[in-house]
């Protein structure tokens, strides 16, 4: 009997994710498309961990903060897409409350981290242009690692909050999510209870954990562009805007992205819109992240070449 009613349970707690996709042939298509830019994305923010792990020479603040942000894009695409590419296959739309919180809790908690890391890097770039002799000092492991540290720890309390809070709300209805994985604001429209306070305080919240990060990196990126106009050396010059305009774009795309699915009153939200700008920013950035970093840098490069031995043949 307690079986029987563990079981109703269970499943009467079930969420349904609508996803992204039916099975249409068009739609089987970006489904497979969204699987290779998965393991693109893993393949590449995993590499990036490793060789700045390996290297002794990529231990400097700029590139521990970057290991950090490959490491949270590792996190953040793995927590929605196995998820998403399961339900697909499977045919099974369903996601128990616990996986649903644990979801919620990665998700938001990652979003967080990224937000306060951009801004310390933005930070590190800032007073290596800047303050270049004083570098050391002012930007030494011990803070280097208190930034890490802090971004993760801020980002997880923010975490916490959000699936408490979501979580305590009743669901009823179809409990259908309009979305591939669950985002607070899409759980929240099937809630029976009132939510609109916790609305504000969500969107309050946003507003902080979003606007205070881009103040400091715009902030940060004016200092530094006038810094960098006044180099005599056009080489200097150069390399100090490659660094940069690489931070930029990652600054870009994330915070862009963000600002539209969680600055937006909820009266002008569409289920469609939403997803796939989540995608974009929680599928598609992932996977750019590594790209632009080693792409554009020597010293990621040359790391690559000396773990798979390319060095030591050429020479």
């Amino acid at each position: 009997m307690l079986m029987i009613q563990w079981n109703n349970w269970t499943s009467n707690s079930d969420f349904i994710l609508l996803g992204l996709f039916d099975h249409s042939s068009l739609h089987t298509f970006f489904f497979s498309l969204i699987l290779g830019i998965f393991f693109m994305a893993f393949i590449g923010n995993s590499i990036m961990v490793i060789l700045i792990y390996l290297d002794a020479q990529l231990h400097t603040p700029m590139y521990i903060l970057l290991s950090q942000l490959s490491l949270m894009d590792l996190m953040l695409i793995t927590t929605t897409v196995p998820q998403m590419a399961f339900n697909f296959l499977s045919g099974n739309k369903s996601i128990s409350m616990a996986g649903c919180g644990l979801q919620i809790f990665f998700y938001v908690s990652l979003l967080g981290a990224e937000c306060f890391l951009l801004a310390a890097m933005a930070y590190d770039r800032y007073v290596a242009i800047c303050y270049p002799l004083r570098y050391p000092i002012l930007m030494s492991h011990k803070i280097c690692g208190l930034m890490a540290a802090s971004s993760w720890i801020l980002g997880s309390l923010d975490g916490i909050i959000e699936v408490a809070a979501a979580l305590s709300f009743s669901y009823c209805g179809a409990r259908e999510i309009p979305h591939f994985f669950c985002d607070v604001p899409a759980l929240l429209t099937l809630s029976c209870s009132n939510t609109l306070i916790f609305e504000k305080i969500i969107f309050f919240c946003c507003v902080i954990m979003l606007t205070l990060p881009v103040a400091i990196i715009i902030a940060s990126y004016t200092r530094v562009i006038l810094a960098v106009l006044h180099m005599g050396s056009s080489e200097s010059r150069h390399k100090a805007f490659a660094t940069c305009s690489s931070h930029l774009m990652v600054v870009g795309m994330y915070y862009g992205a963000a600002m539209f699915i969680y600055m937006r009153p909820s009266s002008g939200r569409s289920p469609t819109q939403d997803k796939i700008v989540s995608a974009f920013y929680t599928i598609l950035t992932p996977m750019l992240n590594p790209l632009i970093y080693s792409l554009r840098n020597k010293e990621v490069a040359k790391a690559f070449r000396k773990v798979l031995g390319i060095d030591k043949v050429a020479a």
